[in-house]
């Protein structure tokens, strides 16, 4: 669920840009999840954003200081790079470190 609240930003003229202040959902999952104590955070944000942003936000929550500067990160079911923008309404979710044999 992303829940909206009143700030935003909004340029008309020469074009548009929305910046809402929002929650992003994210989806955790192993080491992750039991860093955050949750397998799902809503992350307070203005969308548009970056993953890296997402990711910073992260880190300064409670349990964030163990994900990596660079975590896999899927958008949408799809891996994003740091410089993927995330919008309204998108999927996130976090993918720890796994081994295998």
């Amino acid at each position: 669920m992303t829940t909206k609240t009143q700030s935003f930003t909004r340029r008309e003229a020469t074009g548009v840009i929305f910046v809402l202040s929002m929650s992003i959902p994210v989806l955790l999952f192993a080491s992750y999840a039991d860093a955050f104590g949750a397998p799902r955070l809503e992350v307070p944000i203005a969308v548009p954003c970056l993953v890296e942003d997402l990711v910073h936000a992260m880190r300064s929550m409670p349990g964030g200081t163990m994900l990596p500067t660079a975590p896999l990160v899927a958008v949408n079911h799809t891996w994003a790079t740091v410089t993927a923008v995330i919008c309204e309404g998108d999927e996130v979710a976090l993918i720890p470190p796994v081994a295998g044999g």
